[in-house]
């Protein structure tokens, strides 16, 4: 049976109540950093389990317990969490089934080199023209499938 992970980045202190819906029935919820604020993800953990990293504005005293990656193990995958791609330092193939990041804001679902690269683009407020969204990462023995969810909000 497949697992939902509930995939959301850059909230930036706003969690949306649209965020929270499109998340309402995830196994597990992964925050790629930036997260903003600590109730954010005191709101998230009570939707379902939380792994958070934390980004570059992350640099409050509560935000020091987070670390700057993580692997989460899901249905026999391990998934790579960072928030800037840009800072990947180890080469993902045959180690990992999918890398997790934020930072760009831009929504980015897809596979090289048998890896998926996915950032679920921004949930928090609106940078540029770029979309509100969040992602689903549906985990079965076989395979990491990427959904991204665009919210309907109008600000």
């Amino acid at each position: 049976m497949a697992e939902k992970i509930g995939i959301i980045a850059d909230t930036h202190g706003l969690l949306r109540p649209e965020a929270l819906m499109a998340l309402a029935h995830v196994d597990a919820i992964i925050h790629a950093g930036d997260i903003g604020k600590p109730e954010v993800l005191a709101a998230l953990a009570e939707v379902a389990p939380l792994t958070a990293i934390k980004g570059n504005i992350d640099t409050a005293p509560w935000a020091a317990r987070y670390k700057d990656t993580e692997v989460v193990q899901v249905a026999g995958h391990s998934i790579y969490v960072i928030h800037d791609l840009k800072e990947l330092d180890i080469e993902p193939q045959g180690r990992f089934s999918a890398v997790v990041c934020g930072h760009s804001h831009k929504p980015r679902n897809e596979s090289r080199d048998g890896v998926l690269y996915f950032n679920p683009g921004s949930a928090g407020p609106r940078r540029f023209k770029l979309p509100i969204a969040v992602g689903i990462l549906t985990v079965s023995r076989s395979e990491v499938v990427g959904e991204i969810i665009e919210l309907d909000i109008t600000n």
